[in-house]
């Protein structure tokens, strides 16, 4: 029986990408060679890397904005070190929203560039909401934000409007809802959660705010090597940038952004609908904040949990239990999850509400 994934990631991701997957590992277009063994630099492969390039800025409605798209190793770890390297000046100063354990991380590595001002956080209240209300120095030479918080399941709804470059990690919910991406110009989104498989971190820059910081900065964690390289200054991992085409495509043949945002809000709407109404579970996040991508909840009972436990193990269901900083369960619901899987849930939790 397939499991119903609710994994926060590594994820579930379509079932087409899997078997397309499969099959270009034993033979890739028919070369004879495995998706593994190809060259990064033969025809075939400049050509996925070229489209997956693309069709990320056409996804995002950024095409022919200025942006560049780039596929690059390290994961959003990795990021936290390059945003601030990049784009922060000598003795310069960023800002911060520190919305979660994510979110802290970053902070972490803009303070080795520069003076770091958070401008709000959430975390005395363990990181159950997003922060609103906070003001940016208006010398920062960015803001930085993350969208979506998996540990803690929430999400920012709205975006500030800033005379600076705007800096978000999208890990978690990139493609998954329909926002003015033109508003930001620097994303950048782990692929293991809506995209692919961990291993590659997709890069969104738009190209005008790069070389502006007086830095001289190593060529491997300089954006514009990596532009000017077309996403291949090194041997990239030719597989999850692969496999993150494929999830790209059936994103597209969907019908794009919008398309997926309906059903991801219809999920959400299953799954929060039943944790309110169940008298057994309760929201770990704050309401008005509740990621569409990450539902966290509880029971009110711990002497249940066994019970709840062994039902929803049963049932198929994999990846439930929570993040330990918040406990009890997290139901992942990223794009490929389908809202039957979602629906299975929600009857496990009722059928634990009858047993009582």
């Amino acid at each position: 029986m397939k499991k119903h994934n609710y994994s926060a990631g590594p994820c579930v991701l379509p079932q087409e990408v899997f078997e397309k997957s499969a099959e270009a590992i034993l033979n890739f277009n028919n070369s004879g060679l495995s998706i593994l063994e190809i060259s990064h630099r033969s025809k075939d492969f400049v050509a996925v890397m070229d489209e997956a390039r693309a069709l990320a800025l056409e996804l995002l409605g950024l095409t022919g904005k200025g942006y560049q798209a780039l596929f690059l190793a390290g994961g959003a770890s990795l990021e936290f070190l390059m945003a601030p390297y990049n784009l922060m000046k000598e003795n310069g100063k960023a800002a911060y929203l520190d919305s979660g354990t994510w979110a802290s991380a970053a902070i972490k590595e803009a303070k080795f560039f520069g003076e770091t001002v958070i401008v709000a956080s959430s975390k005395e209240q363990n990181y159950n909401h997003v922060p609103k209300g906070y003001s940016v120095p208006t010398d920062a030479d960015y803001f930085h934000c993350t969208s979506n918080n998996t540990i803690f399941g929430t999400q920012m709804k709205e975006f500030p409007n800033l005379n600076m470059p705007i800096v978000c990690d999208m890990s978690s919910d990139i493609f998954s809802r329909v926002i003015d991406f033109s508003k930001f110009d620097l994303i950048y989104a782990g692929a293991q959660k809506n995209m692919g498989p961990a291993g590659t971190t997709l890069v969104v820059i738009k190209e005008e705010i790069l070389g502006k910081n007086g830095r001289t900065i190593p060529s491997f964690l300089d954006y514009s090597k990596h532009i000017k390289a077309e996403s291949m200054y090194n041997t990239p991992p030719v597989f999850p940038v692969y496999a993150s085409l494929l999830t790209l495509q059936w994103l597209k043949n969907l019908g794009g952004i919008a398309a997926i945002e309906k059903i991801n809000n219809a999920k959400a709407a299953l799954i929060y609908a039943e944790i309110d109404r169940n008298p057994l579970f309760k929201g770990a996040a704050v309401v008005e904040d509740r990621s569409t991508m990450n539902a966290t909840f509880l029971l009110n009972d711990e002497a249940h949990a066994q019970t709840f436990d062994a039902m929803w193990k049963a049932a198929g269901i994999s990846g439930l239990p929570g993040h330990r900083s918040v406990g009890g369960y997290r139901a992942s619901m990223y794009n490929a999850l389908p809202l039957e899987s979602v629906q299975v849930l929600v009857d496990v939790m009722k059928e634990l509400e009858k047993s009582i």
